[in-house]
């Protein structure tokens, strides 16, 4: 199981750091992923990050705002957020996935959160 937290609404320029708590498997054979998506868009991986080897991934789109870490001791993984624009706004899941490689592809992904909501407006 895969729970959310901690979005909301922030003005551009803000940040928010948003948590995936992970039960019932252990992470070391993980990877887990936050994705996004926005209205009328596709689902967009934002970042990830390999349990067995530490490998992180970004794509230019977050490259150098956003930071990806880990707590093994609580199973929880976090996304933090800087300097958030409007086009950041989505609904942004964590997932994890089993594939043998390291991946950000969502079809490789076996496990979903609900999602929580990012709104950054002014």
């Amino acid at each position: 199981q895969l729970v959310e937290s901690g979005g909301g609404l922030v003005q551009p320029g803000g940040s928010l750091t948003l948590s995936c708590a992970v039960s019932g498997v252990t992470l070391g054979t993980f990877t887990i992923g936050w994705f996004r998506q926005a209205p009328g868009k596709e689902r967009e991986g934002v970042s990830a990050i390999d349990f067995s080897d530490g490998s992180i991934y970004y794509p230019d789109s977050v490259k150098g705002r956003f930071t990806i870490s880990r707590d093994n001791a609580d199973n929880t993984v976090y996304l933090q957020m800087n300097s958030l624009k409007p086009e950041d706004t989505a609904i942004y899941y964590c997932a994890a996935s089993l594939y043998p490689e390291f991946t950000i592809v969502s079809h490789e992904f076996d496990y979903w959160g609900q999602g929580t909501q990012v709104t950054v407006s002014s």
